[in-house]
């Protein structure tokens, strides 16, 4: 008998939940379409029939109560909500899976409340299968003693330099994930925490996390001008989290109209921005420009770089903006799927549409823009002047 992959809806990333209590607050009657992109040259169509066995197993998991008493230790989950998670399930009808041009073609409808924690677990059970039938011979232990030749480049850096697990969604496989997060938290004084909330339960570290970017591209299509709808989503996240989780994702359209939105009372409430796309020395000199633009120290700030970061590119921006602002480094799947001569998988989930309607990912970097609405796309460059 086949056992499921994932065991526990808590093996998730906690920017889910956090943009998941917000939408249940304001926006639990909105319908969104989310849809999967394979970024890599592979097809995994092979996988259909496994995955929607995973899918299944997967809508029958409920939040268990050690569990939501866990969330309600972190401070920032209301009652209601997590009253709400008590109930709580997936929705498997909610996803449809087919194959298209000798590729899977995932899409996901419902509520937005629903669909939100359908992505991490689907996206880390397709790499996880893809993995084993690739590399069958791969093993956790292959992956630590990888991940030790890579730690030893720690040894004479400053203490000011920490990073966290942000590997769920592309990780090599539970037990590779479940390994690497154990093995940095008893031996790497660097390591800081990590954004799955079961492996953060488990080991007692930081839940990391705070929102994503299906959060800036719904509210294009939740606000009445278009031109508002990144002030309109970060007033909105002020609003839920007003002193808590206070990091801001730049690029649902790019850098530059992100700060044009970033305004002066924005700047000073948010504690920092979230690096995810683009150059990430010109993007944080920017952040720097803006900061002192306003007056404001950017010895204050904090900021957080993401986007396809290995240790020594970690280092290296370290070491440019040291002593300058405040940084921290996410570092994904050169930490969870770092196997000899395992070729990494880059695969997405994104919201699609909102309410109906389209809305659209630019970011700093075009290959990692989504939107196949090309008439909204123009309104939305028109809309923020790019």
């Amino acid at each position: 008998m086949l056992k499921p992959i994932i065991s526990s809806l808590l093996d998730t990333d906690a920017y889910k939940l956090n943009m998941q209590q917000a939408i249940f607050h304001h926006y639990p009657n909105v319908a969104v379409s989310a849809e999967f992109h394979c970024r890599s040259n592979e097809s995994l169509a092979a996988l259909k029939e496994r995955l929607e066995f995973e899918i299944h197993a997967l809508a029958e998991l409920k939040f268990t109560a050690e569990e939501i008493a866990y969330l309600s230790s972190l401070g920032h989950y209301q009652g209601d909500y997590l009253d709400f998670l008590g109930t709580f399930s997936l929705k498997a009808d909610q996803v449809t899976v087919t194959i298209l041009d000798d590729q899977l073609a995932i899409r996901i409808d419902g509520f937005w409340l629903d669909v939100i924690l359908w992505e991490v677990p689907l996206l880390a059970v397709i790499c996880e299968l893809r993995c084993h039938a690739n590399y069958p011979h791969s093993t956790s232990e292959q992956a630590v003693e990888l991940l030790k030749t890579k730690l030893g480049a720690l040894e004479n850096v400053s203490e000011d330099f920490h990073f966290v697990d942000f590997g769920t969604r592309r990780r090599f496989s539970k037990a590779v994930h479940h390994a690497i997060v154990e093995h940095l938290t008893l031996n790497c004084s660097h390591f800081s925490g990590t954004s799955n909330l079961f492996l953060a339960k488990k080991h007692d570290i930081p839940a990391v996390g705070t929102q994503a970017h299906e959060w800036f591209q719904a509210h294009q299509q939740l606000t009445g001008d278009l031109a508002d709808s990144q002030q309109l989503a970060l007033h909105r996240w002020l609003q839920e989290y007003p002193d808590r989780l206070g990091i801001a994702l730049t690029d649902c359209i790019n850098m530059d109209a992100f700060l044009n939105d970033f305004n002066l009372h924005l700047s000073q409430k948010f504690a920092g921005l979230r690096h995810d796309s683009g150059d990430p020395i010109e993007w944080g000199e920017k952040a720097i420009h803006h900061y002192e633009s306003l007056g404001i120290n950017p010895l204050e700030k904090t900021l957080i770089f993401s986007d396809g970061l290995t240790l020594e590119k970690a280092l290296a921006i370290h070491a440019h903006f040291t002593g300058r602002i405040n940084t921290s480094f996410g570092i994904g799947t050169q930490l969870t799927c770092h196997l000899p001569n395992v070729e990494t998988l880059n695969i997405v989930i994104k919201l699609v549409t909102c309410n109906g309607k389209p809305v659209a990912k630019i970011s700093d970097e075009p290959g990692k823009s989504i939107c196949r609405d090309d008439s909204y796309l123009d309104a939305l460059r028109k809309a923020f002047n790019i």
